[in-house]
C-alpha cells in the first residue's frame, strides 16, 4: 500500500472516536419537490456510478495496518445508494424519524464510508436522500465538494440567488505566535461552564429535527445592528432565545451556556477534489438569562469578532497540531477543551450551494446538515445555507434529551422575534 494515502492525523483521530453511541457521520438530507413519479432508484444508481471518477474517495475504503486508503475492488454501488424500506407515505417528520434512524446505524468499514438512502415517497409527494459521510472522509466542508462530486447537477428550475451564504466564523490570521498564545488560551478557556441541562451521558439513538429561515432575513437582522453583525452572529443569537425558551419550559436553568464553533480553515484556492479535515473552532457565550434578543445578539457579535480579529481559530489549530507530537499531552489537553465545563453544546454553519440544485433532474427543495451529539453534550445543532434558506439541523440521544421537535419550533420563533426586534 502507498503510504502516501495514510489517513491525515486528524482523519485517523476522528475514525478511532467511535464507541457505542458515536457512530462518527455526518449527515445531510436532501429534501426533494414533490412528484408524482418516485425517483428512479436504478437511474441514481447509474448517475453515483458513473460520476465516482476512479481513485475518488468515494471508491477507497480504510484498510490496515496504517491505516490508509486502498481501493475498494468490490465496490458495489447497491450497497450505498439504496431506497429506505416501509418509508412510502409518511409525513414530513415521520422522514425526521426514518433519518434519525440512519443516523444511529454505523457505516461499514469493510465499504466506503458513505451512503445514500433514498426516504419515501412522502405523502405530499416529496422525497429525501439521506446522505451519509463519516467525518474521517470528509469535514463539512469537503462534504459538499463530495456530494458535488456524485450527486445533484446544477437545476433549471430557478435562478441562482444573489451570493451570501452563510458562514462560520472566520479563521484570521496565519501562524501561531508564541506571543498571542496566552491570550488566545483566555479567551477560549478562561470561561469554566456551570452544569448545564445539555450536560447528559448519550447512547446510540439520534432524533432529529429541522426548521429553515430565509438567508435575506439573517442578513437584514445583522446589518440592522450598530455594529453590524455576521449571519452566524443572528443565527447563534437565534438558537440561545430557542434555548432559553426550550430550557425554561423544561424547568431548567437559563443562565448562560458556552458553544463551540466549528471554523473551516479550507482555503479558496485548494483543490476542490481535496476531502479530508481542516477544521479549528471558537467558544462563544451564550447569554440565555439576557431577555433582550438584540442585546443577546450584540453580546455575542461583539465576542466573535474580538476572536475573529485576534486569529483564534488558526492559533488553535496550530497549538492542538503542535502538541500531537507528545501524544500523552495532547490528550490531557484535548480531554480538557473538549469536557462539559469548557463548552455546553457544538454549533456548526457551512456555506453550502448558492445555486438551485436538482438529483437527476429533480429540483432540491431544502437542505439540511446533522451532525452527531457526544458524551456530555448531548445536544449538536448544525446550519447550512442553500439558495437563499438556511436549514438548522438539531440532533439529540431522545433517551438522553427528549424533544428536538420543540427546540426547532423554539428557534423558529426566536428568529420572528429578533425579526420584529430589529425592525422596531
Amino acid at each position: 500500500m502507498d503510504g502516501s494515502n495514510r489517513l491525515s492525523a486528524d482523519d485517523a483521530r476522528l475514525l478511532e472516536l467511535e464507541s457505542a453511541a458515536i457512530a462518527g457521520h455526518t449527515l445531510k438530507m436532501v429534501m426533494l419537490e414533490p412528484s408524482d413519479t418516485p425517483l428512479d432508484i436504478d437511474r441514481l444508481r447509474e448517475s453515483v456510478d458513473a460520476r465516482l471518477e476512479a481513485g475518488s474517495r468515494g471508491r477507497e475504503r480504510v484498510a490496515l495496518p496504517g491505516p490508509q486508503w486502498v481501493t475498494d475492488d468490490a465496490f458495489d454501488v447497491a450497497a450505498h445508494v439504496r431506497r429506505c424500506d416501509g418509508t412510502a407515505g409518511i409525513n414530513e417528520r415521520g422522514a425526521w424519524a426514518a433519518a434519525g434512524q440512519l443516523m444511529s446505524e454505523r457505516l461499514e468499514h469493510g465499504r466506503p464510508l458513505w451512503a445514500f438512502d433514498l426516504v419515501g415517497p412522502l405523502a405530499d409527494g416529496r422525497e429525501a436522500v439521506v446522505a451519509r459521510i463519516h467525518h474521517a472522509m470528509a469535514d463539512g466542508i469537503s462534504c459538499l465538494r463530495f456530494l458535488d462530486e456524485v450527486l445533484w447537477e446544477p437545476s433549471g428550475h430557478a435562478p441562482s440567488p444573489p451570493r451570501g451564504a452563510a458562514v462560520p466564523a472566520a479563521a484570521g490570521s496565519r501562524g501561531r505566535e508564541l506571543r498571542r498564545l496566552p491570550a488566545t488560551l483566555l479567551r477560549e478557556f478562561g470561561h469554566r461552564t456551570r452544569d448545564s441541562a445539555l450536560d447528559r451521558r448519550i447512547g446510540a439513538a439520534r432524533e432529529l429535527a429541522f426548521t429553515t429561515a430565509p438567508l435575506a432575513e439573517l442578513k437584514a437582522i445583522g446589518t440592522s445592528r450598530p455594529s453590524r453583525a455576521t449571519v452566524n452572529d443572528v443565527l447563534l443569537a437565534s438558537i440561545s432565545g430557542g434555548l432559553r425558551v426550550w430550557l425554561a419550559a423544561a424547568g431548567a436553568r437559563a443562565g448562560r451556556l458556552r458553544a463551540q464553533v466549528p471554523v473551516s480553515l479550507h482555503h479558496r484556492d485548494e483543490d476542490p477534489a481535496e476531502l479530508g479535515n481542516r477544521d479549528s473552532f471558537l467558544n462563544v457565550d451564550l447569554p440565555l438569562a439576557e431577555p433582550d434578543p438584540l442585546a443577546r445578539l450584540d453580546r455575542i457579535s461583539g465576542e466573535t469578532a474580538a476572536c475573529k480579529t485576534a486569529g483564534d481559530a488558526q492559533e488553535l489549530y496550530d497549538l492542538f497540531h503542535a502538541l500531537a507530537r507528545c501524544p500523552p499531552l495532547e490528550r490531557a489537553v484535548e480531554r480538557i477543551a473538549a469536557g462539559p465545563h469548557e463548552f455546553s453544546l457544538a454549533i456548526s454553519n457551512v456555506p453550502g450551494p448558492h445555486a438551485a440544485l436538482a438529483v437527476i433532474g429533480r429540483p432540491v427543495e431544502r437542505l439540511y446538515s446533522v451532525a452527531e451529539p457526544a458524551q456530555r453534550h448531548a445536544l449538536r445543532v448544525s446550519a447550512i445555507s442553500y439558495a437563499g434558506t438556511v436549514g438548522v439541523g438539531l440532533c439529540a440521544d431522545p433517551e438522553a434529551l427528549p424533544g428536538a421537535a420543540a427546540l426547532a419550533d423554539a428557534i423558529s420563533g426566536s428568529i420572528a422575534e429578533l425579526r420584529r426586534a430589529a425592525r422596531g
